[in-house]
C-alpha cells in the first residue's frame, strides 16, 4: 500500500496554470458559442482576449522561476513541466503575442465572415500549447504541446471557406507539417531506444556514455531527425517554402501569429532540445545551426530584395521574407551554444532578439492590417504616401521597420542585432558574423525602401475624386496597433534589457 501511494504524483496547479486557463477559455468559447444569438457573437472575441490577459497575469506567482512539477517519483530533478525564467519568457511572449492577435481578429472576423465560435477556440488551443511547449521537459511533452500549437494553426489559415489562396495555403502548411513532425517523431524514438529515456535531463545524461557504438551512430541519427522537424517550425532553409503563401492565405491576424508565436514555438522547443537534452552531440548540432543560420538568413533577405511593389499581396509577402531573413539572425545563437562551455548563457541573445522581433513585427502587421481594410490587395504600392493620410500610422510603421532593419531610432533592434553579432564573434565563428553582417546590409535595403515609400506623395488618380471622410480605425484595432508601438518604444528605450537578457543563464 506505501509503495502505491508514493508512485501517485502531486501537481503544481500554479505552475501549469497558464497553459490551463487559456485551454480552460478554449472550451468555454467553444460552448458560448453554441448560446449566444449571431448578434452577439462580438462578445466570444472580447471573452478570448480577457481569458489570454488573464493567463499572462498568471505568470506573476511564477516569478521566482523555481517551480517543477510530473517529476519522477525518487528523481526530483526528472520533471516534464518546470516553470523557469526561460519557461516564463517564452509564455509572456506567446501569450501577449496571442492577446495581441486577439485584437487584430476582432474586426477581421466581421470583415470576412468568419465562424467566430471556431476562429476563437482554435487561437486559444494553438495559445495552450504554444504556453505548454517551454515548459516541457520530455520529449514526448514536447512532440504534443508542438502538434497542440500546430494542428490548429492548421485550420485557422484554410478558415476563409471559399478561397483559393486560403485552401491552398492551409494544404501545404498541413502536408509539410505533418512530414517534418514524422521525421521529428522518427528521430525522437531512435533518441529513446538509444537512451532508454524521454526525459531531458536523463537523456543528456545518457548520452555522454553509451556502451555499444551501434548505439551512439543510432542516437547521431536521432539528434540530426528531431533538428529537421524544429528546423520546419522555425521556418529555416530549406525547410521555409511553406512561409510565403502561408501568409498570404492565411487571414492577416494570423499571419502576424505564425510569424511570432509560431516561431516562438519553433525555436523554444529547438533551444530545449540541443542545449538540455543533446549537448553532448553539440559537435553535430552546432555546425549544423550555423549553417542553417546562414542559408536562412540569405535567403530570406534575397527573397524580400526582390518583391515587385506593384504585385497583389506585396506587403505580406516581403513580411513572410523577412520573417525567414529574422529566424537565421534567431538561428545563430543556438548554433554559438554549440561552441559555448556554458551554452545556457549564449541562447540568451535568442530571447532577447526574440522579444524584440514579436513587438516590432506584430506592429508591422497590425499596420498591415489597416491598409488593408481600404486597400485589400495590400501591395507594397497602396503605402504609398501614408504620412499624407495617417501620419500618426506611418510613423509607427516606420518605426517597426527600423527597428528590424537596426536603425535609430530603433535602438533596440540595433542592440538586439549586436548581441546576436557578439555571440557569433564570441564563439569563433568568424565567417558566420561576416554572412550575418553581409546580409543586415541587403535588409537595410528593402526596409529603407518601404519606410521612405510611407513619405511619398501619393500618386495622383486620373479622375480626382470626390472628398470621402477617412474612416476611423476601429477600437481592437488601434489598441493592438498602440500597444505595439508602446512595447516598442519602451524597449528601445532601455536597451539594456536585451543585454541583460543576453548575459544572464535563462535555464
Amino acid at each position: 500500500m506505501t509503495q502505491a501511494l508514493s508512485l501517485v504524483q502531486s501537481v503544481d496547479w500554479l505552475a501549469i496554470a497558464p497553459p490551463t486557463l487559456a485551454a480552460a477559455v478554449a472550451l468555454v468559447v467553444l460552448v458560448a458559442d453554441l448560446f449566444l444569438p449571431a448578434a452577439r457573437k462580438s462578445l466570444l472575441g472580447w471573452l478570448a482576449t480577457a481569458g489570454l490577459a488573464a493567463a499572462a497575469l498568471l505568470l506573476l506567482p511564477l516569478l521566482d522561476g523555481r517551480r517543477r512539477t510530473f517529476c519522477l517519483t525518487g528523481t526530483p530533478t526528472a520533471c516534464s513541466y518546470v516553470a523557469d525564467h526561460f519557461t516564463l519568457v517564452i509564455q509572456f511572449l506567446v501569450l501577449a503575442g496571442a492577446l495581441l492577435t486577439a485584437l487584430l481578429s476582432i474586426d477581421t472576423l466581421k470583415d470576412h465572415d468568419l465562424p467566430a465560435g471556431e476562429y476563437w477556440f482554435l487561437l486559444l488551443s494553438s495559445a495552450a500549447g504554444a504556453a505548454l511547449l517551454p515548459a516541457s521537459r520530455d520529449l514526448a511533452t514536447l512532440v504534443i504541446a508542438l502538434e497542440v500549437a500546430s494542428l490548429p494553426a492548421f485550420a485557422l489559415v484554410g478558415l476563409r471557406r471559399g478561397d483559393r489562396l486560403s485552401s491552398e495555403a492551409a494544404l501545404k502548411f498541413f502536408l509539410s507539417s505533418v512530414a517534418a513532425t514524422a521525421v521529428m517523431l522518427l528521430g525522437v524514438s531512435f533518441v529513446y531506444a538509444a537512451t532508454g529515456s524521454l526525459h531531458l535531463s536523463r537523456v543528456a545524461h545518457a548520452l555522454t556514455a553509451l556502451p555499444d557504438p551501434r548505439l551512439a551512430t543510432l542516437a547521431g541519427t536521432g539528434v540530426a531527425l528531431t533538428l529537421v522537424g524544429f528546423a520546419f517550425k522555425t521556418a529555416a532553409a530549406p525547410f521555409h517554402f511553406w512561409v510565403p503563401d502561408t501568409y498570404v492565405g492565411a487571414p492577416l491576424p494570423i499571419a502576424a501569429y505564425l510569424s511570432v508565436v509560431g516561431k516562438a514555438v519553433g525555436f523554444s522547443g529547438l533551444i530545449l532540445v540541443t542545449v538540455q537534452g543533446f549537448p553532448a552531440y553539440a559537435d553535430v548540432w552546432g555546425p549544423a545551426l550555423a549553417v542553417l543560420a546562414a542559408l536562412t538568413m540569405t535567403v530570406g533577405n534575397a527573397a524580400a530584395l526582390r518583391q515587385d511593389p506593384a504585385r497583389t499581396h506585396s506587403a505580406v509577402r516581403l513580411l513572410a521574407w523577412s520573417s525567414v531573413g529574422q529566424a537565421g539572425y534567431l538561428l545563430v545563437p543556438i548554433a554559438a551554444a554549440g561552441y559555448a562551455h556554458d551554452p545556457a548563457h549564449a541562447i540568451g541573445s535568442t530571447v532577447a532578439y526574440a522579444l524584440m522581433y514579436a513587438a516590432v513585427n506584430l506592429g508591422a502587421f497590425a499596420v498591415a492590417a489597416l491598409v488593408a481594410r481600404t486597400s485589400p490587395a495590400n501591395r507594397l504600392a497602396d503605402y504609398r504616401g501614408l504620412y499624407h493620410r495617417r501620419p500618426l500610422v506611418a510613423f509607427a510603421l516606420g518605426f517597426f521597420l527600423l527597428c528590424l532593419a537596426g536603425l535609430p531610432p530603433g535602438i533596440i533592434g540595433l542592440f538586439a542585432k549586436v548581441t546576436v553579432f557578439s555571440s557569433a564573434v564570441d564563439a569563433g565563428l568568424g565567417w558566420l558574423a561576416v554572412v550575418m553582417a553581409v546580409n543586415v546590409v541587403i535588409a537595410l535595403y528593402y526596409y529603407l525602401q518601404w519606410t521612405a515609400l510611407l513619405f511619398r506623395p501619393a500618386e495622383a488618380p486620373a479622375v480626382e475624386p470626390a472628398e470621402q471622410p477617412r474612416a476611423p480605425i476601429p477600437a481592437a484595432l488601434s489598441t493592438a496597433l498602440a500597444l505595439a508601438t508602446v512595447l516598442g518604444v519602451a524597449l528601445s528605450g532601455a536597451p539594456q534589457l536585451v543585454l541583460r537578457f543576453a548575459a544572464g543563464a535563462l535555464l
